[in-house]
């Protein structure tokens, strides 16, 4: 038995006739950026996730430098993350020219520790950047709390939790702003890569919506004027001024969301809370089979409904037992091998072993197994079954 750790043709089979309907509708229509298929799904999107705003773009990264950037974060300034993500949070604090700090997380839930930000403030800290790991929501009013006290911006990073709820409700768990990604394998996938920002700020939408276009048009004009307003500098009296594409006025992004993706996305959506549900389930099935095991299975707080984008185990022996179900066919992987204070890129940042205990410890014994929707009674059962013999064998 052959079984993948994230099977997207199971999902596309399932609603194939949706999903391959929109997108032949958009491939007639000859438009093909922007639209009425774009703007739907933003709407829809927001309504979906409670928020006023919504700005498409490229895809979740992008997503993250276009808030970074609305928010007049960049050289000189700090923003305080995780390690225990993948890349492109810290990437994208580093591509607009700031520098990551980052902090442990906690040790059951595995995202941002609150207990530790405070301490990693200092007067160049500019925003929290928490990660809603795995699906599992952050403690949001614990660290919008410490925000507001130090009067920081918090951007959460909801790249994996789309459909997750924190206290009963999707609109708690957004920061000042909130960035999604929409890569095939997520709980909201689509048929390439597609991101998406969230405010309930007007000012941060528009300047979104400006630098994703080449910082063109009257959302760049007003956008520019804000940023000389904010830094206290006149604006300039002899400047063309126009609200076509071709009047560019910051130096933006080429980073829209095509209207391919947004019709599947469309569709998707109508279909995201059942998707969420089949997780929930195999990830309860697989909690209840493991329950008195040296297994540690996924924590879940009272105040977040966990939509497991990924379930993870965590053993000491991590490494054997993937060993093991890769031999019996079952894929598995590390999310993440290597923590990003240790990754090359930021070894300049002066980190070094043991700064982050809590992160290095996990990734080296968690692990990850299939919990896709469409996964097949038998297969959650071989999967349960092959763990459970991998302890004794």
């Amino acid at each position: 038995m052959e079984i993948q750790l994230m099977n997207v043709q199971r999902q596309h089979e399932t609603y194939a006739s949706e999903y391959e309907n929109a997108a032949l509708n958009v491939l007639r229509s000859g438009r093909y950026i922007g639209g009425e298929e774009v703007s739907s799904f933003e709407e829809e999107f927001a309504s979906y996730e409670g928020a006023k705003y919504a700005i498409s773009c490229g895809n979740g990264t992008e997503a993250i430098v276009l808030v970074l950037r609305a928010l007049g974060i960049g050289r000189g300034d700090e923003v305080i993350t995780v390690s225990w993500t993948f890349f492109a949070t810290a990437e994208s604090i580093a591509s607009v020219g700031a520098t990551p700090v980052f902090v442990d997380v906690d040790p059951q839930t595995y995202c941002m520790d609150p207990a530790l930000v405070e301490s990693a403030i200092t007067e160049k800290t500019r925003a929290v950047l928490p990660v809603h790991f795995y699906g599992q929501s952050c403690p949001m009013d614990e660290l919008r709390a410490i925000c507001r006290r130090h009067n920081l911006f918090l951007v959460a990073d909801c790249a994996q939790s789309a459909g997750t709820k924190y206290k009963g409700e999707r609109k708690n768990a957004l920061g000042d702003v909130s960035c999604f990604s929409f890569f095939p394998t997520k709980n909201l996938g689509g048929d390439g890569d597609g991101g998406m920002v969230l405010t309930d700020n007007e000012d941060v939408a528009r300047a979104c919506r400006s630098l994703k276009v080449h910082g063109s048009g009257k959302d760049g004009l007003w956008t520019l004027k804000r940023e000389y307003q904010m830094k206290g500098i006149p604006f300039p009296e002899n400047m063309p001024v126009g609200e076509s594409k071709y009047y560019n006025y910051l130096f933006g992004y080429n980073s829209r969301l095509d209207a391919l993706q947004a019709a599947i996305l469309r569709k998707k959506l109508k279909h995201v809370d059942e998707f969420i549900e089949g997780r929930r389930k195999n990830a309860a099935l697989y909690n209840e089979a493991l329950k008195d095991t040296t297994y540690v299975t996924p924590f879940e707080t009272p105040e977040s409904e966990h939509s497991y984008y990924i379930y993870a185990l965590k053993h000491p022996n991590a490494p054997e037992i993937m060993s093991k179900l890769k031999n019996a066919g079952i894929a598995c992987g590390t999310y993440y091998p290597v923590p990003l204070h240790l990754q090359g890129a930021f070894a300049h940042l002066g980190y070094k072993e043991g700064d982050l205990p809590v992160t290095e410890e996990l990734s080296r014994t968690t692990f990850a197994i299939p919990v896709f929707p469409e996964l097949y009674t038998e297969e959650r059962e071989y999967i349960i079954r092959t763990l459970l013999e991998a302890l004794h064998g």
